[in-house]
């Protein structure tokens, strides 16, 4: 052979080689994603999620004994009118911290589906409509529903009396003088438990409101142990940034074209953004309601509920100065993007969580991607979403990838809870 064809071959051969190698790299780092698109996928790793804020409204929030007392009152079924009811009984950690039902079941039946409390602390509105502006306020809420725990403030005052004193007092100081006031008694109980609370002086009414929320004030501090974990999308997406050869085998085909769309065509991640894959904003995306009970108003109901709560952070019962409360104080009260409007939800381990929608309106994931791609024009107020092009294998391919986000719930720095 010449020395000129021999030193074409190997020219050849190593322009082959160098472009596999480019392929390769191609295939398993680069895995065809432009600039932008990683951009987007970093922002969507959950090692960037910045740390839980801190609640200038609940000061004992990071003591050690303070989540160890709400961890015990988490799962203590006394918090409730028949003693069957706990926090767990609808955030059950065997359910992703939920309960799998299409509404809550308490002492009776709610009207909207349980949310997770893992990572809440990073909203500063809770529940589908907004209602409540921190955990404990949130944690307190369920306790005297008449359809959730069904109990009364002053029975729960006597409960931290007599099971939970040095607990408490450890926590928070003395407990009121509970002698010579009534068994029962509630602002928003029975009609005689309301009437026994307004029998009650002003001091006594303030002492036991406080007693309630510290006993949220200690739930909350249990439930910011609460994180969760990295998932399947995570290690791919971290995989992708460090050209990882590997990464691509992290990820089924389908589940990469769902990413793709979630990211792209699909407009998914306009809301369900960040680490957390929700903007913690509202948003009317046309849902129909369910059930007798009237659920529609959404966020418009749940402004007028936080400003007036008795137990939001700018009450006599916060820990903040009214300087600290800047989402309450500048919150818009109107307009007509409220109406309609509910809560966008983690997407972290969604498909573990069925049915979905705030009042588990839809019984899969793929039928959720249908919705969205239907668009269909809301009962009241005007739906944001608008109909998107995506075939049935489109369809299918987001669900696949809705699965990529699973991981596990991990809980930081809570010791065990002690019997009831």
């Amino acid at each position: 052979m010449k020395p000129t064809m021999r030193l074409a071959l190997t020219a050849a051969c190593l322009s082959t080689a160098l472009l596999a190698g480019i392929v390769l790299a191609t295939t398993f780092a680069g895995e065809g994603w432009s600039r932008e698109e990683r951009d987007t996928l970093a922002t969507l790793r959950l090692s960037q999620l910045p740390p839980t804020p801190a609640d200038p409204s609940n000061r004992v929030e990071t003591m050690p004994l303070a989540v160890a007392l709400g961890k015990r009152l988490f799962f203590d079924p006394r918090l409730s009118s028949n003693g069957k009811v706990s926090c767990a009984s609808c955030h059950d950690p065997k359910q992703q911290f939920q309960d799998g039902k299409p509404v809550d079941q308490g002492v009776g039946t709610g009207i909207r589906r349980t949310m997770q409390v893992v990572a809440a602390g990073h909203s500063p509105f809770l529940f589908w409509d907004g209602r409540k502006d921190s955990l404990w306020a949130q944690a307190v809420g369920p306790l005297e529903d008449a359809a959730e725990h069904g109990g009364n403030r002053l029975a729960y005052a006597r409960l931290m009396q007599q099971q939970y004193r040095r607990d408490y007092e450890a926590v928070f100081g003395a407990l009121p003088d509970l002698q010579r006031l009534p068994a029962e008694a509630s602002p928003v109980g029975t009609p005689t438990q309301q009437a026994a609370w307004h029998a009650l002086d002003e001091r006594s009414r303030e002492d036991v409101s406080r007693v309630l929320a510290n006993i949220g004030k200690a739930i909350a501090a249990y439930e910011k142990t609460l994180h969760f974990g990295e998932s399947r999308l995570d290690q791919y997406i971290e995989g992708v940034l460090a050209k990882d050869r590997h990464a691509g085998e992290l990820l089924t085909p389908a589940e990469k074209n769902g990413l793709r769309l979630f990211i792209g065509a699909a407009r998914c991640v306009t809301c369900h953004n960040g680490p957390l894959l929700t903007d913690q904003h509202f948003h009317n995306t046309g849902i129909a309601p369910q059930g007798p009970v009237p659920q529609t108003l959404g966020r418009r109901t749940g402004v007028t509920k936080v400003v007036n709560d008795e137990f939001n952070c700018l009450g006599r019962f916060s820990d903040a100065a009214p300087e600290q409360c800047g989402e309450l104080r500048f919150l818009a009260t109107d307009g007509p993007t409220l109406d309609g409007a509910f809560k966008t939800p983690s997407l972290r381990n969604v498909a573990q969580r069925p049915p979905y929608m705030h009042a588990g309106q839809i019984a899969t994931l793929t039928d959720v991607v249908r919705h969205y791609r239907a668009a269909a024009p809301a009962n009241i107020g005007k739906s944001e979403l608008e109909p998107i092009r995506l075939s049935e294998q489109d369809v299918q391919d987001i669900a696949a990838f809705l699965g990529t986000l699973s991981g596990p719930i991990v809980e930081r720095g809570a010791p065990l809870p002690s019997a009831p």
